[in-house]
C-alpha cells in the first residue's frame, strides 16, 4: 500500500502505518477527491458518479461539498472505499473526515495533574483515545495548567468514563468555544482563512487593530456596546449553541448553523443578566482558546 498521508481527528498518520481493518470499524465519514487536478469529479454526471460509487460499495449518504470533493457516509463497507484508487478511470484519494469520525470529552482529575499529555495519551490509548490535551488558564501573562484534560476518541459516541490505573474518570462532552477571526472579528473561521478587511475588536472600525484604540466599545457582530471579544455578546452565545449542536449531533458547522437560526436576538443586557444568575465551571473546562483551534 502507498504512503499517502491522511488527516484524522487532530493528528496526521500514514496509511501504511495504520491497520485499515481496525480503522474501518469506527470510521464512517470519508472525503473523496480527485488526485488529478486536470480531471475533477465536478465534471462527472451525478448519475455516472453514483453508479461508479456503488461499484466500490453501497454508501449510506453522499454529499457534494463546495470544494468539489464529496463527503461519503458509509455503513459497513468503509474498507472498500479507503482502498479505492480510481473512480470512472479518474484517480482518487479517499481519507477519513478530519472531525466527524471522532468525539471529544473532558475529564477532571487532580491526581493526573502532574502527568504529561504524552503519558496520558499512552495510558488511555487502549481505550480509544487518539489525542490528549490539558487545559490551561491565563492569569495575566501567566498560563497555569488545570486538572481538566480534553480527550479525543476514535469513535462518534462518547464513553461514560475511562480508567486511569486505579482511577475511574467520568467523562463530560467537550464543547469548544466559537472560533472568532482575529482579523475581521466574524465567527466561523480563523485569521489564516480570512478574506475580509482588518476590523478593530474594540470599536468595530475598519483599517486598524485594537492596539492603542481608545474609542468607545462596539461589537462588530451584534453592534452593541461591548468589544467583539466579549463572551457576554449575544452572537457569541448563539455561536456557542451552534458548537454544542455540532458536537452533540456530530454534524458540520454549516449544518449546525442552519439548525440554530434564532427567531429573535437577545439584548446584551439580557445576556449579562442571565450570565450573572447562572454559575458554571465551563470557563475552566471548555473554553481554552488554544484547544478551540483544533476543530
Amino acid at each position: 500500500m502507498g504512503s499517502s498521508e491522511i488527516s484524522y481527528g487532530v493528528e496526521s498518520y500514514k496509511l501504511e502505518s495504520m491497520n485499515v481493518d481496525s480503522m474501518s470499524k469506527y470510521v464512517r465519514f470519508l472525503i473523496l477527491s480527485s488526485s488529478d487536478k486536470s480531471r475533477t469529479l465536478s465534471t462527472v454526471s451525478p448519475f455516472a458518479f453514483y453508479k461508479g460509487i456503488t461499484g466500490i460499495g453501497e454508501p449510506k449518504a453522499v454529499r457534494k461539498l463546495k470544494s468539489g470533493d464529496f463527503l461519503i457516509e458509509t455503513s459497513t463497507q468503509t474498507k472498500s472505499f479507503l482502498l479505492a484508487k480510481s473512480l470512472l478511470d479518474i484517480p482518487i484519494s479517499v481519507v477519513p473526515h478530519k472531525s466527524l469520525n471522532s468525539i471529544r470529552g473532558v475529564i477532571s482529575e487532580t491526581e493526573l495533574r502532574t502527568a504529561s499529555d504524552s503519558d496520558i495519551l499512552e495510558g488511555f490509548a487502549s481505550q480509544g483515545v487518539i489525542h490528549a490535551h490539558r487545559i490551561h488558564i491565563k492569569k495575566g501573562t501567566e498560563s497555569s495548567p488545570t486538572q481538566h484534560i480534553v480527550l479525543t476518541f476514535n469513535k462518534t459516541e462518547l464513553p461514560k468514563s475511562v480508567i486511569a490505573g486505579y482511577l475511574h474518570c467520568r467523562i463530560r462532552l467537550y464543547v469548544p468555544n466559537p472560533t472568532r477571526c482575529y482579523k475581521c472579528q466574524r465567527f466561523g473561521h480563523s485569521k489564516v482563512a480570512c478574506r475580509g478587511k482588518q476590523v478593530c475588536s474594540r470599536c468595530a472600525s475598519e483599517g486598524h487593530s485594537f492596539t492603542d484604540c481608545h474609542a468607545e466599545p462596539k461589537c462588530a457582530n451584534c453592534a452593541q456596546l461591548h468589544e467583539s471579544n466579549s463572551k457576554q455578546c449575544p452572537t457569541w452565545h448563539q455561536e456557542k449553541q451552534i458548537q454544542k449542536l455540532k458536537v452533540t449531533k456530530n454534524i458540520s458547522y454549516i449544518a449546525a448553523r442552519k439548525l440554530c437560526q434564532p427567531t429573535t436576538t437577545p439584548s446584551f443586557a439580557a445576556v449579562v443578566k442571565e450570565s450573572k444568575l447562572v454559575q458554571t465551571t465551563e470557563t475552566f473546562t471548555q473554553t481554552d482558546a488554544s484547544i478551540t483551534g483544533l476543530l
